[in-house]
């Protein structure tokens, strides 16, 4: 598909949330399927700091990608490495067998912040393509697809709450099941109006640790650990917790929340140590000194951290993240809040 003379005439934009979350790994088929007994989920929220798709016209049977953050990259159309760091935004073009066409990725949430960028980028992806065909564009099948191109050249198991929440937006618990035969999920949707949501806000807080991570090792040895039979009953305790918690939310218990929000990251601490790093630990300890839940994002080892519980504290505790953060270069609480909206095309 050559979109260069159809892009030079109009460019296509598309748009997603990216999300903070608890109960990650969860959303694994090597975690979800054995764990079937124990209802496994995620809690995610999609926050406002969006990724931005535009595709624009570019050379004939050239594919360009340009993304904040990471050196431009151009290939022949279908001929990208998909272990290049952009190498899932070539396998979208490539799904597409698209040809003439410039990918513009630009994010306002921090660069490989552990706020599943890469796959809600994705997921924009594959609305933008779906529009320059003129198809329909349905989030939850444009979620559906980015999932499995990610799983399928990403070489480690992939879940898919970041492409959900990147889809639908708002607060949500996702349960993982097969159903009729094949992969499926079940949204319960924690807040269901657009004021719940906003009152919401007061209650968390989310910073950047100024490290960006890398996610491919923390989650493999979460993986290889829990296929040696290491893990089993920890993530059975994680999974209990996640449904604890996403219903502690739910009635805006959040003094509960908080403390299942302890006891999840301190289960992480105890497989990996490094989930957190230095900042990230002082983040999570000063939490607790002001009866704050903390937990790092996604799959942690650096990028993002995110605080929850009552009003008072939230409010008590920005001040003194702020202090411990104003000792890293580029560490900042974000300027951010819940995202109603998901999927967005222009």
């Amino acid at each position: 598909m050559n979109l260069n003379k159809q892009l030079e005439n109009e460019k296509i934009k598309t748009s997603v949330p990216c999300r903070v979350d608890l109960g990650g790994t969860l959303d694994i088929s090597t975690f979800y399927l054995p764990l079937n007994p124990f209802s496994p989920s995620c809690f995610n929220i999609a926050l406002d700091m969006r990724t931005n798709v535009t595709l624009s016209a570019f050379e004939n049977g050239k594919i360009k990608i340009s993304s904040k953050g990471f050196e431009s990259a151009q290939f022949d159309a279908g001929h990208a490495p998909y272990n290049h760091p952009m190498g899932l935004m070539f396998a979208v073009a490539d799904y597409f067998n698209a040809s003439g066409v410039h990918i513009h990725i630009e994010s306002s949430s921090p660069p490989r912040g552990a706020l599943g960028g890469s796959s809600s980028a994705a997921v924009a992806i594959v609305a933008a393509f779906l529009k320059a065909q003129g198809k329909p564009v349905d989030p939850l099948e444009s979620a559906w697809l980015a999932h499995y191109i990610e799983s399928s050249v990403a070489g480690v198991p992939c879940g898919m709450q970041d492409q959900l929440a990147a889809a639908v937006g708002g607060v949500n618990q996702w349960f993982w099941e097969i159903k009729k035969g094949v992969p499926s999920f079940k949204q319960k949707k924690i807040y269901g109006t657009e004021r719940q949501l906003d009152d919401f806000n007061k209650n968390i807080l989310v910073a950047y640790c100024g490290i960006p991570h890398v996610s491919k090792d923390i989650n493999q040895r979460w993986v290889n650990a829990f296929k040696k039979g290491e893990t089993r009953i920890l993530f059975q305790r994680i999974a209990r917790i996640t449904n604890d918690f996403s219903k502690a939310v739910k009635e805006n218990k959040f003094f509960l929340a908080k403390d299942l929000m302890i006891e999840e990251t301190k289960i992480r601490c105890q497989m990996t140590p490094d989930v957190l790093d230095n900042i990230g630990k002082k983040l999570f300890e000063r939490a607790m000194d002001f009866d704050c839940g903390a937990r790092f994002t996604g799959a942690g080892g650096g990028g993002c951290i995110w605080a929850i519980s009552d009003t008072a504290n939230i409010k008590e505790l920005r001040p003194q993240w702020q202090r411990i953060l104003g000792q890293v270069p580029d560490a900042k609480i974000l300027d951010t809040k819940i995202d109603h909206k998901g999927l967005k095309n222009y």
